[in-house]
């Protein structure tokens, strides 16, 4: 069970490169339903195909909010190999909305605003402490190991 606490400290399972992709949309005019509600749904629909596919890649995603009209999703990848080939991958549903995405931002005359961020991290250079949590973000995508007594960020930095 994902949800289950697990006491005490622990930390994301993973020695090896860490990739994140945020990905998001901003409403900047409300009114204008028709702009940008297409670019709402376009994300969904991929999530959905990700997450029954499980070899494309996908290990775990969030679904955020950061106002009322900027929502967003944090992904965590299996490699950059396997989100690249997921974007441009002939019969996926990534690449013919990601043109029917460009097309409502370029034609909506700014009413709609989209954007990502890649952030490929290599090992030793990521760390994570969940304190009395069930597995979340990275641990949830990797799973979790117990923290030892006086293991600190630094540590697990390995800087």
């Amino acid at each position: 069970m994902r949800d289950k606490i697990q006491p005490g400290r622990t930390t994301a399972a993973r020695d090896g490169e860490v990739v994140v992709l945020l990905i998001g949309m901003r409403v900047n005019h409300l009114w204008a339903l028709h702009r940008w509600l297409p670019v709402f749904f376009a994300m969904p629909a991929m999530l959905r195909e990700l997450v029954k596919d499980r070899s494309a890649g996908l290990l775990h995603h969030l679904l955020l909010t950061g106002s009322p009209r900027t929502y967003y999703v944090v992904q965590y990848w299996e490699s950059k190999e396997k989100l690249l080939d997921y974007a441009r991958a002939a019969g996926r549903k990534h690449h013919p909305w990601w043109a029917r995405v460009n097309r409502y931002a370029r034609d909506g005359k700014g009413h709609v605003g989209i954007w990502h961020e890649t952030y490929v991290v290599p090992a030793g250079h990521h760390e994570s402490l969940y304190g009395d949590m069930p597995p979340f973000g990275l641990g949830r995508a990797y799973g979790t190991v117990p923290l030892g007594a006086g293991v600190g960020a630094r540590d697990r930095l390995k800087v």
